[in-house]
């Protein structure tokens, strides 16, 4: 160290300075002529936390910061400073700020920003960059890790002083409306299911059809609780599966929890399938008996074969009103309290023979199918087209980062003391 000291000591003050300004043949993309690239260590001072630090319990009154996602309590702490804190393995992309006392562990490294520069703008600039920086650049095999060297020579590009807080004011701005955006598109998205749910349960209590109802001078003595059995067959049709070979191949990992809805499958050559599995038909139920509580019901549109861990169910009445049923609350309430055995809950046919269903007439079996169809339609679209927004609102907050650390955010200010001048100040070189 002594050595290394004693080297940077004998360079002149212009030898610093280019030694701390990255080569352009180094540098990732063009900077305005009053900005420059700076390697990291030039600009901080980097710690990392203690290998027999305290993990910490839950009366803790610091913040303990380790390589997961969110910091735990912890008694004590090492460091009392403004900071930005890194992990150094697992999820690289966590990066976090705090300014107070706290702890972390051996591998998060704990940044702190030399004061003639922004922590925020290098805050923002690590969340854009550092991820993609490290990429092929991880060392190890079980518990891949970024190196010190790694950080020092991250090379960042410098505005000047004033011009950093206005990129930092700009980016928050633009962050917040798309925060507000999101905050909007997230709340469809979450409230999904219970919409679902909701609209489900108006359907087989008779709400959606009171008015057609009123229309028909139909009540609602035709509502009635029917057995399982009583509505459908629960068909058992086992079949050597070597006679069908090009056939669908329909598990219950290839339906959608509590949608209805059905994933990508193979043939039953293509899974390999050797033994027993039960035939079904287009227009047949497909329901899972394993996890019931996880509702995978599906209508089938084909023929194939199921495994026996499922039921072909061929409705009495009409298909999609009784799986509609099977996809609401009140069904898998009692499919869920019926299945046996507790580390693998399961429901046998005898069990899900006699759970109820409530039914009413036919035609208003088909009335409520076709509300059904069209409003969780409608409440589908939505969430997709919300999903779609916070996608593009990540990517949106990706652009704006990249424009603002090229300057491109309209803030730069060519007259400016170049971001140079600044850090030869900073080095005691100019």
């Amino acid at each position: 160290m002594a050595k290394g000291k004693k080297k940077e000591a004998a360079l002149t003050p212009e030898e610093r300075l280019r030694a701390a300004l990255v080569p352009e043949g180094e540098q990732s993309y063009k900077v305005p002529e009053n900005w420059c690239w700076v390697r990291f260590k030039e600009i901080s001072t980097i710690r990392t936390g203690k290998k027999d630090a305290n993990y910490g319990n839950s009366n803790g009154i610091y913040p303990f910061f380790t390589c997961a996602s969110d910091p735990i309590r912890c008694d004590g702490y090492s460091f009392d400073c403004n900071a930005i804190l890194l992990a150094g393995n697992g999820d690289i992309s966590n990066i976090s700020r705090y300014n107070g006392k706290f702890e972390a562990y051996q591998r998060t490294y704990v940044v702190e920003v030399n004061t003639q520069f922004d922590i925020d703008y290098i805050f923002y600039f690590f969340k854009f960059r550092w991820l993609d920086f490290n990429k092929d650049k991880m060392f190890g095999t079980a518990i891949p890790y970024i190196r010190l060297g790694n950080l020092q020579e991250f090379p960042v590009p410098l505005p000047p002083q004033s011009e950093q807080h206005r990129i930092v004011t700009r980016i928050e701005s633009l962050f917040a409306k798309l925060d507000e955006a999101k905050e909007k598109a997230q709340a469809v998205v979450d409230g999904f299911e219970t919409r679902r749910a909701a609209i489900l349960h108006r359907a087989f209590t008779g709400e959606l059809t009171a008015r057609w109802r009123k229309e028909h001078n139909s009540g609602m003595e035709n509502w009635r609780q029917l057995r399982f059995d009583k509505v459908a067959n629960i068909k058992c049709n086992l079949v050597d599966p070597m006679e069908y070979q090009d056939f669908p191949h329909i598990a219950p990992d290839n339906i959608e929890k509590r949608s209805g809805r059905l994933l990508d499958y193979h043939t039953i050559a293509e899974d390999n399938v050797t033994s027993g599995k039960h035939r079904f038909y287009p227009g047949q139920i497909l329901y899972s008996k394993i996890r019931p509580y996880l509702s995978k019901v599906v209508v089938a549109e084909f023929d194939g074969l199921c495994s026996a861990d499922m039921y072909p169910i061929e409705a009495k009445e009409n298909t999609r009103y009784l799986w509609y049923y099977m996809l609401s609350d009140d069904f898998w309430e009692q499919a869920s309290s019926a299945g046996s055995r507790s580390v693998l809950p399961k429901i046998n046919q005898k069990e899900l023979s006699i759970l109820l269903v409530s039914m009413t007439s036919i035609p208003e079996q088909q009335e409520i199918v076709r509300i059904l169809d069209s409003l969780l339609a409608k409440e589908q679209r939505a969430k997709e087209a919300s999903e779609g927004v916070l996608e593009r609102i990540e990517l949106i907050k990706k652009a704006i980062l990249a424009r603002a650390f090229r300057g491109e955010l309209g803030t730069n200010e060519p007259e400016e003391e170049s971001a140079r001048e600044m850090l030869g100040r900073t080095l005691d070189v100019i």
